[in-house]
């Protein structure tokens, strides 16, 4: 688990450039910001509908005191407008793609790239220029080209007909990477005011969860470039609201919802870079530094409508369910879950 969740927080801050490529596209200001935020996306969007997921896996809520654990993972799949965008170019100042090299770049959770993208960023009566190569995707090396997000929950019915979840991911804490995340939710079973009809399999409730989700990655070392308090910092906050309902039997368990989720998300660059650049008419290079550089925000809503099945052994239970929505997301998990 603690592999798997390092793996994950350092896909979410890693930019997948190299120093010399990331140096000579800090030269671009806000177009940096524009172009850095294009490329992340979709890591970033799916994190939101990821973490948004595995929140029940019945509408049926515990007796006072009663309890259960799930250890799960979610994925949500990157649709195919998202691994990929077009440069157009009237939204860039400073930046422009090389002759012959297409308009069409692959984002992080796409393929290969072989777009080169110009710098030439005015400086005084000359100008200071750069080219450099977009980074390849990521989205071939995981599974369902899908955003992952492992966790673990723990929910307790205290209150009657009603249940509190607390989720949780072990807090990582590396010399270069630390990380936490937690979310709380609360699920509320609305049988009781059917009267008779409670004493059928099925079960109604409405459910709603927040998931909070903090990154700080030190890429003083690995970034390659001079300067001071260098760091990527990445935080997101993510809703959901659902009706769900299930039908329980002692064996299966088959189970659905209609909901709204929201989330929003920042990806900030941190810290101070001395930058070398060559001006186009002199030849010469200047060093200059520039502090917290990047500074994006990524907000997403969607419709949603679940659909999946629980198999019961005893205190044992196995699930698996699929989300429609913007980024399609599956969830899949054991869960030890005691009355």
């Amino acid at each position: 688990m603690k592999k798997l969740t390092l793996f994950l927080f350092t896909v979410l801050i890693s930019f997948s450039f190299k120093a010399q490529e990331l140096e000579i596209l800090l030269l671009a200001n806000d177009d940096a910001n524009l172009l850095l935020k294009n490329y992340m996306s979709p890591v970033m969007l799916g994190m939101q509908h990821s973490l948004n997921n595995g929140w029940y896996h019945t509408a049926k809520t515990h007796k006072k005191f009663g309890f259960d654990i799930t250890i799960q993972a979610n994925a949500a799949v990157v649709p195919n407008n998202q691994q990929s965008f077009n440069f157009n170019a009237e939204d860039y100042k400073y930046l422009s793609v090389d002759s012959g090299s297409s308009n069409t770049i692959n984002t992080i959770m796409g393929g290969k790239n072989t777009t080169t993208i110009n710098v030439r960023v005015p400086e005084a009566n000359d100008f200071k220029v750069a080219t450099f190569t977009m980074p390849d995707g990521i989205g071939e090396d995981l599974p369902l080209n899908a955003v992952p997000s492992p966790m673990i929950q723990a929910s307790i019915g205290l209150i009657p007909n009603t249940d509190i979840s607390i989720r949780y991911l072990p807090e990582i804490n590396t010399d270069d990477v630390s990380g936490n995340l937690i979310g709380f939710g609360l699920k509320h079973n609305l049988m009781s005011y059917f009267g008779p009809l409670d004493k059928l399999p099925l079960n109604i409730a409405i459910m709603g969860g927040f998931t909070s989700m903090n990154v700080n990655y030190n890429i003083q070392n690995s970034s390659g470039l001079q300067g001071t308090n260098q760091e990527a910092v990445f935080k997101l906050n993510a809703y959901t609201v659902q009706a769900i309902a299930s039908l329980d039997f002692p064996v299966i368990t088959i189970y659905g919802g209609l909901g709204y989720d929201k989330g929003s998300s920042t990806l900030k660059l941190n810290g101070t870079y001395k930058l070398d650049y060559t001006f186009e008419n002199t030849s010469s290079t200047v060093t200059e530094s520039v502090t917290d550089p990047i500074n994006m925000d990524f907000d997403t809503s969607s419709m949603r409508a679940t659909l999946g099945a629980r198999l019961n052994i005893g205190f044992f239970k196995i699930f698996g369910d699929y989300s429609i929505k913007e980024f399609n997301t599956v969830s899949a998990g054991i869960a030890f879950s005691f009355r």
